[in-house]
């Protein structure tokens, strides 16, 4: 039974075998690839000769130049021939260069982005890419006109000099003056308007600072005049600043009412003044003299800051080149007089031993 079964099995396997090998004969010779060897075979295929086959090819857009056409700028950087990749880096890095500031022979160096600018590099490439050979394409800049102010506070904070007045003193007796140093204050306007245009238009050209000169208040010439009181001597010299003028005999007061020593300087002026008798055991009794002939100061009173002692004239001649006054220092008239017009309120005086 079953070798009559595997017999009709073989001879329906030959029958399919025989239809299809006519099959193939019958369409032609056709080259088809033998998996099992590697190799090709060779077939037929028909073909239609009663019809015709079209194909439609699909239209491809123009495709955008790879490079940026010849002689094109972009914020007067050439970027001409090259990739946008590429003008990205080159219009990156033209736009970074730092602002150059001169502070005298120093140099100071400020970046666009330390002033809060940004420069439109993509949109500037992506125009360039489609325009025409040796157009120049604007590089827009974003400056914030604050934070560039901001940066100009910072820079004049530490550029900005306060002026140094002359100061006044003895040495070896006699006045020295010191030299005083003008100040200076950064022009943070100009600074700040010079800082915009620079990042607005690319221009890297060295920003020379401008400053505006401080005076100090107190220099050599200003000093003017200044008193010396020489009490062991008794003389007054007037010094013009460091120099001497002239020198005057005068008379300081007694061992038991001595002028005082230290640096004052002239409070008041009176012209024909009134003596009033001060708060002294020696002058208990006295009572207040009008201006006139009899008048102990004479025509003339330069009250100094030390409590109730001044430069005054005296009418007596005789004590001038003596210490016998209570205190204050005795000139003849016509002196005190001449004295008078040369010195101002807040003139120094430095009443010294010797």
């Amino acid at each position: 039974m079953r070798r009559t079964a595997f017999s009709l099995l073989t001879l329906v396997l030959c029958a399919s075998a025989g239809v299809l090998s006519a099959a193939v004969l019958a369409a032609g010779p056709t080259r088809v690839f033998d998996t099992i060897t590697g190799g090709t075979t060779t077939s037929t295929t028909p073909t239609d000769t009663t019809g015709t086959t079209t194909t439609t090819t699909p239209t491809t857009p123009t495709p955008r130049p790879q490079s940026i056409p010849a002689g094109v700028t972009i914020g007067g950087l050439l970027v001409g021939g090259l990739s946008a990749t590429a003008a990205q880096a080159e219009v990156r890095f033209y736009f970074a260069r730092p602002l150059t500031l001169l502070v005298g022979k120093r140099k100071l160096k400020v970046t666009p982005q330390e002033l809060g600018a940004a420069a439109e590099l993509l949109t500037a490439v992506d125009r360039a890419r489609s325009s025409r050979p040796g157009v120049n394409i604007p590089l827009t800049v974003r400056a914030p006109q604050a934070k560039i102010e901001r940066y100009v506070r910072q820079l004049a904070a530490r550029l900005d000099r306060v002026p140094v007045d002359s100061r006044l003193f003895l040495r070896k007796g006699k006045p020295f003056v010191t030299k005083s140093v003008d100040g200076r204050s950064l022009r943070q306007v100009l600074v700040g308007r010079a800082l915009f245009n620079a990042v607005k238009t690319h221009d890297r050209a060295p920003v020379k600072l401008p400053f505006q000169a401080v005076v100090p208040a107190v220099t050599q010439k200003s000093i003017g005049y200044v008193i010396v009181i020489r009490r062991g001597k008794n003389r007054l010299e007037l010094y013009d600043g460091a120099k001497l003028r002239r020198t005057f005999g005068v008379a300081t007061g007694q061992a038991r009412y001595p002028t005082p020593l230290g640096r004052f300087e002239i409070v008041v002026k009176w012209r024909n003044p009134w003596w009033y008798p001060p708060a002294s055991d020696w002058a208990k009794d006295a009572k207040p003299i009008p201006p006139g002939p009899g008048n102990p100061l004479g025509t003339r009173w330069m009250g100094i800051s030390s409590p109730a002692v001044g430069i005054h004239g005296t009418p007596d001649s005789s004590s001038i080149g003596y210490s016998l006054s209570h205190g204050c220092i005795r000139m003849l008239i016509p002196q005190v007089e001449w004295l008078f017009n040369q010195v101002e309120i807040g003139t120094p005086v430095y009443i010294v031993a010797s």
